[in-house]
């Protein structure tokens, strides 16, 4: 039997490693939509933009591989049902969209809202270790960064031919 501070302990463990999980499968996500975005984009220089993307979500879901296992844990090694559906939502849009650039950059830009926010409210409601809140914050930065740049080519999206 665990005494009282042994089971804290594991539950700050477990907290600390379900957090990491839920946003390596998250990146996994990203790095497949980023991909899928990649395929359904007609312009040449946004195909080449999103598969860089995709490349990143893969470096940052090594970055949290790389944590999950110094913790002693398993790392999840795939997305999730919810990230599956999201690029079946993309497949549809872009099939009834008459403009693909403009509806696969609006769905980048969703998704990466919905990192920002995910990474933030982890950042803010857990007390991570300085080397994984360090990790978190770096990547939360790239996310923003990516955001930004999506954001700027949407709006000169519509001059592309």
């Amino acid at each position: 039997m665990k005494t009282t501070k042994e089971q804290a302990d594991q539950d700050i463990h477990d907290n600390l490693v379900d957090n990491l999980q839920g946003l390596l499968e998250k990146n996994y996500d990203a790095e497949a939509g980023y991909k899928k975005a990649m395929q359904d984009a007609k312009n040449s220089q946004l195909k080449e933009y999103l598969k860089r993307q995709a490349a990143q979500r893969g470096e940052f879901a090594t970055e949290l591989d790389r944590e999950i296992r110094a913790l002693n844990e398993t790392p999840k090694s795939s997305g999730s049902m919810t990230g599956k559906l999201h690029r079946t939502w993309i497949d549809i849009k872009s099939a009834v969209s008459g403009d693909n650039d403009e509806a696969v950059l609006e769905e980048c830009i969703r998704g990466e809202k919905a990192s920002v926010e995910e990474y933030e409210e982890k950042l803010q409601k857990n007390n991570f270790p300085p080397q994984v809140s360090n990790v978190l914050n770096n990547q939360l930065d790239r996310i923003k960064s990516t955001l930004n740049t999506i954001k700027g080519l949407e709006d000169i999206s519509e001059n592309w031919g």
